[in-house]
């Protein structure tokens, strides 16, 4: 959006951007951000920001009233900056502005939010006549089941509640997604699985769900620990994982024993944080989670509102994404968030019954494959919440956060989240699970050609399978040496590799 320095000069921000710059406040941005300038209304997108410019004739004025109706008007709800903003707006002047808009449902939502983020009630009547209003538009937001204020006459739509909300915004993308019948399909590449084959699918999918969650944090389960997980993964529509005592008790199935939690990180007063060793003594930070001490309220308004929307009407992946997401934001364990908010994806997609009983959807498979992807899903809101977490290192690479964030993880715009979610859904659909299945057909196909050149014992030819595959087809010199094989001729040796290029169709690849 290259602009000359004149025309950047000629433009005065408005709405929120004005008042966040007016009173300095400390808040993430917004998705849109508006200026009054000259000329024509022009509007400048990419794919997360839009920027909106108005002709001089919108200058709303001078006074922070007319900024947060030209806000609530324009650009939807920024509940962050209102948490912080309202609070400090003096009483008296606040309700001499309710009393001048006796009509008007921007006056009412500020008089509901400014009463319900001071704790405070301003010197007005009840509201005891017209409808009531809704504080999100459902033309423009995702939201939830009324939560009526009858002294507002304020419907509280949110897709959680005032405490802490994820916030999904109806996009083109979105409304697409919806439309596609991704349910169905999935129950038809189940289906089509033949009937000797479906218990060894099922088998292999939480296998493969199992290491590739771990892969993608970069780490290899011990036995014990895989199978733990895979059992978890099992029996996810059977518990309750909206709970703290089910959730420690999953995040000791996924950490080593030595490290795991007996409640949130709180308990161990751990402040905990993502980054990347780039020096001895030098820690390139990539995500700052909330503070020890605001884990308490933080986790019970966040568990509060995923229940809310697990019972909601919301579509199963959205659901997923908004519950899955603001938990490893909110990083409530010292280790295995990652594995435990991959789990909730699945556990939101089994209670929801978004794929057959017993069917894990092997959707890490998918991350770890779109890796750029998922970490931009992830990075949609931590790039946004870095600048404005203050902490410092020690020598140990300890951390202590030094100011006040916990109103940063209360309100996550979960848009890209969502979208990014649906699409690893729809390539799982459509990729991933035809390929698991197409893989033990190949596989079973290559067992019977072997046995009809050596009928290997068992352990014997998955292992030879195993290393062919892992060198196009071939057994390599090294491991012909293998005591398994050091009774095969040179002609067996060439039969079952010609085989394992037959079943899996090696030939035509380069």
């Amino acid at each position: 959006m290259p602009t000359s320095d004149s025309t950047q000069e000629a433009r005065r921000p408005a709405g929120y951007l004005y008042l966040q710059l007016r009173h300095k406040l400390s808040v993430l941005p917004h998705y849109v951000e508006s200026y009054i300038g000259q000329g024509a209304r022009q509007t400048h997108s990419t794919a997360e920001r839009r920027q909106e410019i108005y002709p001089k004739n919108y200058w709303p004025g001078e006074s922070d009233f007319d900024h947060l109706e030209f806000a609530l008007k324009r650009e939807g709800l920024h509940l962050q900056l209102l948490r912080s903003l309202l609070p400090q707006l003096p009483a008296d002047a606040l309700a001499d502005y309710i009393r001048s808009k006796p009509t008007s449902i921007f006056a009412r939502r500020i008089w509901f939010l400014y009463e319900e983020f001071s704790g405070k009630q301003l010197n007005l009547p009840d509201v005891t006549q017209g409808n009531y209003v809704d504080l999100l538009d459902e033309r423009d937001y995702y939201t939830g089941p009324d939560q009526r204020s009858p002294r507002h006459r304020v419907n509280t739509n949110l897709l959680g509640n005032i405490s802490f909300s994820p916030m999904v915004r109806r996009t083109k993308t979105l409304t697409l997604n919806e439309a596609k019948p991704l349910e169905q399909s999935c129950r038809s590449v189940i289906d089509a699985i033949p009937p000797e084959l479906y218990a060894r699918v099922l088998q292999f999918l939480y296998t493969k769900e199992t290491k590739s969650s771990y892969a993608i944090e970069r780490e290899t389960p011990d036995q014990k620990r895989a199978q733990r997980f895979a059992e978890a993964l099992r029996e996810a529509s059977q518990r309750d994982y909206l709970l703290p005592d089910t959730l420690v008790a999953l995040q000791h199935t996924v950490v080593d024993p030595r490290f795991a939690n007996q409640g949130w990180r709180d308990t161990v007063s751990e402040q905990n944080y993502v980054s990347r060793s780039i020096g001895i003594n030098e820690e390139e930070v990539h995500f700052v989670p909330p503070r020890p001490q605001d884990l308490g309220e933080l986790m019970a308004t966040f568990l509060e509102t995923s229940r809310r929307i697990l019972n909601s009407n919301c579509h199963p992946v959205l659901t997923a994404a908004v519950i899955a997401y603001p938990f490893v934001f909110l990083h409530p364990f010292t280790d295995g968030n990652g594995r435990l908010h991959r789990f909730l994806i699945h556990y939101v997609l089994s209670f929801r019954r978004f794929a057959p009983d017993g069917v894990v959807f092997p959707i890490s498979a998918t991350m770890l494959h779109r890796t750029r992807d998922y970490d931009a899903s992830l990075e949609s809101f931590s790039k946004l919440l870095l600048p404005l977490v203050d902490y410092n290192l020690d020598e140990h690479g300890r951390m202590t956060v030094q100011n006040d964030t916990r109103d940063l993880y209360r309100y996550v715009d979960c848009t890209t989240i969502a979208e990014t979610l649906f699409s690893f859904v729809e390539d799982t659909i459509e990729k991933e699970l035809p390929a698991e299945i197409q893989f033990l057909q190949q596989y079973d196909t290559a067992r019977r050609l072997m046995r009809n050149v050596v009928d290997l014992p068992n352990r014997h030819a998955d292992l030879l399978l195993r290393l062919c595959l892992q060198n196009q087809g071939r057994l390599s010199k090294n491991k012909r040496q293998m005591e398994e094989y050091a009774r095969l001729t040179e002609v067996e040796i060439a039969g079952l590799e010609a085989a394992v290029i037959e079943a899996f169709d090696l030939k035509s690849k380069p």
